[in-house]
């Protein structure tokens, strides 16, 4: 073999081996994806360089749900519903005839309400005992001694038995009211206020004028609030008259009128000495007026002849006032209609009958329930 085929057979073998080992390597993974590439969101051959999000296939988005449509009928396009059920409160005081003192254990199914005659159920009941806020309210004027004397007297027995927590103002009244003490929880202050009465000024006593601005000062004040009018009851000019102050007690929510009338004794001297009947008969509707005002808002009316009678007047009171039944009912007359409501409260036993009490040797004892005779309903505002 020369030389030349030698070279030539060493080459062809050489090739068939490399062919060989090519097909049995594995194939080399393919070159990576170009980011810059349109198709990932970069910018590609775009000359400003922006890159653009590669935008989703919206047939691949699922399609977001209708929103409900609730449609009034036409007739009910403008309505709506606003409830609002009333609350009545009252205080009562059940007190005994004979010793003035509170009758304790009652239960709310011993208490009948009535409002315009129509029962009514009882939502909440409690015995409350609380510090009082009240108005000494004194005719101070210059038309008798007994009279300014009877007024001390009992200014005098009732701050006595005031409490620390208690809350009192004194004013008096001629022909004009005039505040001699804001409220005030100084027992001192109310006694140097009722020192400071020692002469009387003009002898008017505009008695419909003082109730009906003292009236209007206690709606600003918050709570249950009393008035202790210790007056002879006339009224001489008062540019508010009898009815006017009537529909003003009514009017006022939360207001408790406890009446004393003065110059008892006087007017007994004065029969005996042909007094006159015209001046009796004054005398005899200013005590009716005095009954009316307490009636009317659930206090009570005392006429005393001689001032050893005060103390117990003033314990009666503060039994009346520091112990009460609060009794809460929503009327089924639920109207806001600004009416007056007439109320009756009976204490009844198990059987529906009028309550018997009786003392220790079963004697019947007599009681008085003590409750305002009505309300003014709220008025629905247009």
């Amino acid at each position: 073999m020369t030389l030349r085929s030698s070279i030539a057979a060493f080459a062809l073998t050489t090739f068939l081996a490399s062919a060989s080992l090519a097909q049995q390597a594995p194939a080399p993974p393919p070159p990576p994806a170009d980011q810059n590439a349109p198709e990932a969101g970069g910018p590609g051959s775009d000359p400003n360089g922006i890159a653009l999000p590669k935008k989703k296939d919206k047939s691949e988005e699922p399609a977001a749900p209708a929103a409900p449509v609730v449609k009034n009928p036409p007739e009910l396009a403008n309505y709506s519903i606003h409830v609002d059920v009333p609350v009545v409160n009252v205080n009562v005081s059940v007190l005994l005839d004979k010793n003035h003192q509170f009758v304790q254990g009652l239960k709310p199914e011993n208490f009948r309400v009535l409002e315009d005659g129509v029962p009514q159920r009882i939502s909440d009941f409690r015995i409350i005992q609380a510090p009082i806020t009240a108005v000494l309210l004194l005719e101070f004027a210059s038309n008798s001694y007994y009279f300014v004397r009877d007024m001390q007297d009992a200014a005098y027995s009732f701050a006595q038995q005031l409490k620390p927590d208690d809350y009192i103002a004194v004013a008096t009244y001629d022909m004009r009211t005039r505040l001699l003490t804001d409220f005030t929880k100084d027992k001192r202050v109310v006694q140097q206020s009722l020192y400071s009465l020692q002469i009387p000024g003009m002898s008017e006593t505009n008695e419909f004028d003082a109730l009906y601005e003292t009236l209007d000062r206690l709606t600003k004040v918050e709570g249950h609030k009393y008035i202790i009018l210790i007056s002879t009851g006339r009224d001489t000019f008062s540019r508010i008259n009898l009815d006017k102050t009537l529909q003003k007690i009514r009017n006022t929510p939360d207001v408790t009128i406890f009446a004393i009338g003065t110059g008892q004794t006087a007017r007994i001297l004065a029969e005996g000495r042909g007094m006159g009947p015209l001046r009796e008969l004054d005398y005899l509707q200013a005590d009716n007026q005095m009954n009316t005002f307490a009636r009317m808002t659930g206090g009570l009316a005392f006429f005393p002849r001689f001032p050893g009678e005060m103390p117990d007047i003033f314990h009666r009171i503060n039994d009346s006032i520091r112990n009460q039944y609060l009794i809460s009912y929503r009327p089924t007359n639920a109207k806001n209609d600004g009416t007056y409501r007439k109320l009756k409260i009976d204490l009844v036993d198990n059987e529906g009958k009028p309550l018997r009490m009786q003392d220790e040797k079963n004697k019947p004892l007599k009681y008085s329930v003590v409750a305002r005779d009505g309300y003014k309903a709220k008025q629905q505002v247009e």
